[in-house]
């Protein structure tokens, strides 16, 4: 059974991004892979800001990332860039944290010129952690993602069917990714 590890940078359970990693988890579910979410804001903020690397939530979610054969990092992008709270957490995996692992980005953002976010931003951090294959990434626009809360306060989701096709075609890729990578070792 593949591993996959979901590092969120959402900053809080209203974003829009947590639709996202929650139906990109569903299909991942449904092609027998084991789905392990970071919430990285549920870590220890002062344990992030103070770069405890010693803090065993900390550890413990390094560990879920050292056992997964793929990784999704999923972030809202403010100011052109994924969050800094989620930053703040990459630092604090091991230099070469990636290495041999499939890495696929899930981006939300509220204009489509944030998408480059992905390939300036994130890529050349990812490669210097040691991540050389890379699945379909997914980056979706606000309005994409319907958020609704109901009177007790439950959020709900509804991504428009463009973005849950490519989520599907991501999953799929990071899947595949995965196999062709050990085939060739």
């Amino acid at each position: 059974m593949m591993k996959i590890a979901i590092i969120s940078g959402s900053p809080n359970e209203k974003s829009r991004i947590n639709g996202v990693i929650h139906y990109a988890k569903l299909k991942l579910e449904q092609n027998g892979c084991e789905v392990s979410i970071i919430d990285v804001y549920s870590l220890p903020p002062k344990d992030l800001m103070h770069a405890n690397f010693n803090s065993k939530p900390i550890l413990s979610a390094n560990t879920k990332v050292e056992e997964a054969a793929g990784i999704i990092i999923a972030s809202p992008v403010y100011k052109t860039t994924y969050t800094g709270v989620l930053k703040a957490y990459i630092d604090l995996l091991p230099q070469k944290g990636f290495k041999d692992k499939i890495v696929a980005a899930y981006f939300v953002g509220g204009t489509i010129s944030n998408l480059l976010s992905i390939d300036y931003a994130l890529k050349p951090l990812l490669a210097s952690m040691g991540a050389k294959c890379f699945a379909d990434n997914v980056f979706a626009v606000d309005n994409q993602i319907e958020r609704t809360e109901d009177h007790e306060q439950k959020i709900t989701f509804q991504l428009s069917d463009e973005v849950k096709q490519r989520i599907e075609a991501s999953a799929l890729d990071l899947i595949s990714s995965r196999v062709l990578t050990k085939q060739n070792r």
